[in-house]
């Protein structure tokens, strides 16, 4: 198969440690005012996993915590549980949890293969959403990025597209993003995410909005390194139009769970039939690590036997 056909994906299981957030955005459906909701125990988390053996990938998507706040401590000690209780059953966690200190991303990246944190954008669209959100400022989230290159870790990154902002808005994050890979080579995946209503309000991509991401798409590809994936979450693109996509410049498909836990209204659809769908325009579907094969020699010793080990074992799945 040429390379340049193949489409990865992410055999993964969403675990939500909480949705408790201290962040109030305006078009989040996800989180939680604080103190309203039950947090997931580490015993629930584990029954989750074992009824998804096959998910090499554990997502922990998380609620935010004041940086001040005195339940701070509590709230990242969990996450490092989640990681651990990942890697006790063979997994990989990646973890987005919003901005961490240095030390604390320092501590998560010893159990964490890669980290996540969307850039979302940048202009006065989402000054405005984003104007209870202070973790969500641009200067923050961007230094975030450069904490992660400095760091050394394999990071994923993107842009939620759709809320208001200008064309000019859109290629300036892609060329933020694109000069922060320059510098420091970590960025493995770039996801350009469309915004959708949800709940009953929730309606598919319509043809006008499809052709103004394809365009964006294909800015991106131009705009952000070669070496840099360009994914699409595949249940907020209709399935009919996705090898448009492809062929525009996008090439992963993310972590695909049974269901999306922020955009609960698309369903997700599955592997099987992503497969057959791409394969008859000419694609083809292959697994990955949440960890992109190239960044798997700049983990530390331990994690690094892990991926290798994962790697070799999805490989096989491949081949049989």
């Amino acid at each position: 198969m040429d390379p340049s056909r193949l489409v990865r994906w992410s055999p993964s299981v969403t675990l939500v440690p909480s949705r408790s957030c201290f962040n109030a955005c305006e078009y989040c459906g996800f989180r939680r005012d604080p103190g309203s909701t039950t947090d997931l125990t580490l015993a629930g988390a584990r029954r989750s996993l074992r009824r998804r053996p096959d998910s090499t990938e554990v997502l922990l998507l998380s609620g935010e915590v004041a940086p001040a706040s005195p339940q701070r401590v509590g709230w990242f000690s969990r996450l490092l549980a989640f990681s651990r209780l990942a890697l006790s059953l063979g997994r990989l966690p990646h973890t987005n949890a919003g901005p961490l200190s240095r030390r604390e991303m320092a501590a998560l990246a010893r159990l964490n293969p890669s980290l996540g944190l969307m850039l979302e954008g940048l202009g006065p669209a989402y000054e405005r959403l984003h104007k209870a959100a202070p973790s969500k400022r641009l200067a923050l989230r961007l230094g975030q990025l450069e904490q992660a290159g400095r760091l050394g870790i394999p990071f994923t990154s993107g842009l939620l597209l759709g809320v208001g902002e200008s064309r000019s808005d859109r290629l300036r994050a892609l060329e933020l993003l694109a000069a922060l890979q320059k510098q420091w080579g970590h960025l493995q995946e770039v996801i350009l995410q469309p915004w959708r209503p949800d709940g009953a309000q929730a309606v598919p991509l319509g043809s006008a909005e499809q052709q103004d991401l394809l365009e964006l798409i294909e800015a991106a590809r131009r705009i952000l390194p070669a070496e840099v994936t360009l994914q699409l979450p595949p249940n907020l693109w209709p399935l009919e139009s996705l090898p448009q996509a492809l062929e525009a410049g996008i090439n992963d498909l993310g972590g695909l769970d049974s269901h999306d836990v922020i955009n609960a209204a698309y369903p997700q659809p599955s592997p099987r039939e992503l497969s057959g769908r791409l394969e008859l325009a000419g694609w083809a579907l292959r697994p990955r690590l949440c960890v992109h094969d190239r960044f798997i020699p700049w983990l530390p010793p331990d994690l690094r036997r892990r991926a290798t080990s994962l790697h070799a074992r999805l490989l096989a799945s491949v081949l049989a």
